[in-house]
């Protein structure tokens, strides 16, 4: 995969931010992951137990229960710089996935990315910091199948320490990363850092 991290939290930047701009307060900030929920914390409710990979089939629908996400998924490319581009700013409501990776659920690492907020306000994954070890992740498919997934950790990191490999490198079962921007805030530019969750297949529906 030659998505690239670092250049993804620079094009996410650009697209987010307005609203706490708008509102000049830092009490809005989104929600930072726990150290509990890091995968140095320890496994915490986290299985190494995981269904068999799917076969292939672009995904439609992402469901977090916990955090009142349903929402539509649409395909993501590359920007000319090699960053992972972002679903349209207007578009808050919607998640994104690499439509040149994996698809969820299939064997290898499944890219999902979304805004944090945008001009009007929180958008899709403004809550996703709050995601705990053991929750669940249902993805639906084309196929009409639903992979389901159990969350393994979440993390944040800044822009300057985004780590690449471990984020978007290869794995020998189904995994899922969900991705949003996060961390500090400045008003000049953006969001410094990026929340990842990181998340395995457990079965399917």
């Amino acid at each position: 995969m030659t998505v690239k991290g670092k250049a993804w939290l620079v094009a996410g930047a650009a697209c987010v931010g307005v609203w706490l701009v708008q509102n000049g307060s830092r009490t809005v900030t989104p929600p930072i992951p726990s150290a509990a929920q890091a995968f140095a914390a320890g496994p915490g409710f986290h299985t190494d137990a995981a269904a068999d990979p799917m076969p292939a089939s672009p995904p439609v629908r992402l469901r977090i229960p916990e955090i009142g996400v349903d929402a539509p998924v649409t395909r993501l490319g590359l920007a000319k710089d090699g960053s992972l581009d972002v679903p349209p700013a207007e578009n808050g409501d919607a998640a994104g996935w690499y439509k040149d990776g994996t698809t969820p659920g299939a064997k290898g690492t499944s890219i999902v990315a979304g805004h944090v907020d945008n001009a009007r306000g929180p958008a899709v994954f403004y809550s996703l910091g709050t995601l705990k070890k053991g929750q669940r992740i249902e993805v639906t498919r084309r196929d009409g199948r639903t992979a389901v997934f159990t969350v393994d950790a979440v993390e944040v990191y800044d822009n300057d320490d985004f780590p690449d490999r471990k984020v978007y490198g290869k794995k020998d079962r189904a995994e899922l990363r969900v991705i949003t921007c996060g961390g500090g805030f400045s008003e000049k530019t953006g969001y410094q850092g990026n929340v990842v969750t990181y998340a395995h297949l457990i079965g399917v529906r």
